[in-house]
């Protein structure tokens, strides 16, 4: 899914106090960045940024749609200015194949460990 997609503002932060009936085993905080992300096509859906990781110098962003979590991801560079970060579409076909191998190979690494 390689697109020129824009972003928009932190939705919203939502953190869920573990307790006695929380499931997932923790004992932390979670805490959920939305975006709101419109496609070529004006489409927004709200997506949520499940993970990140580091590649030549540059940091990067797994966002799922959060209304459908098993659809395909998108991948954002991570820039920052003045302090403040942003989600920047890659539009760099060697940077895409690069960050999407690492990705690929991430997500079978964790997949095997399961």
């Amino acid at each position: 899914m390689h697109k020129q997609l824009k972003w928009g503002n932190i939705m919203s932060e939502h953190q869920h106090q573990h307790g006695d009936d929380c499931e997932c085993g923790q004992d932390h905080e979670h805490e959920e960045h939305v975006f709101i992300v419109s496609d070529d096509e004006g489409i927004e859906r709200e997506m949520v940024m499940v993970y990140t990781f580091e590649s030549e110098n540059n940091v990067y962003a797994v966002l799922l749609d959060r209304n459908d979590p098993e659809a395909d991801g998108v991948i954002f560079r991570i820039e920052e200015e003045n302090e403040e970060a942003f989600l920047v579409g890659i539009e760099d076909d060697a940077e895409w194949d690069r960050v999407t191998a690492i990705y690929e190979e991430i997500a079978r690494t964790e997949n095997e460990a399961k």
